[in-house]
């Protein structure tokens, strides 16, 4: 299965606002996305960071650059900065060490 991390910080109080009005329907689009396994959301210290497990990584990109998420996407130089990483599991990370990779392995945006 493929495994996504987000780490996301907003950029100020506006910003902090826009996150939300984009990220919650974002997040209830990966939720019944095709091919999503898990979806999961959890402030973590300064982050508002995510876990999803997918069927594979091509059924994640189909849902990454359509609807919702993809409207995310292109407001988000603007409103928000954080790692994201990817990768190919046998198992879904807990949060301590879903943290631990993306402060690790993260590519910073």
């Amino acid at each position: 299965m493929y495994i996504s991390l987000t780490g996301l910080k907003p950029k100020g109080f506006f910003a902090y606002l826009r996150f939300w009005l984009l990220a919650i329907p974002a997040f209830r689009q990966a939720q019944t996305a095709e091919g999503n396994l898990h979806c999961d959301v959890k402030k973590v210290h300064e982050y508002q960071c995510t876990i999803t497990a997918w069927e594979s990584r091509e059924l994640m990109l189909t849902y990454l650059r359509s609807g919702a998420h993809l409207k995310a996407m292109k407001a988000f130089k603007q409103i928000a900065t954080g790692p994201t990483y990817g990768y190919e599991s046998e198992s879904i990370p807990t949060w301590a060490e879903a943290y631990a990779l993306i402060t690790e392995k993260g590519k910073m945006h």
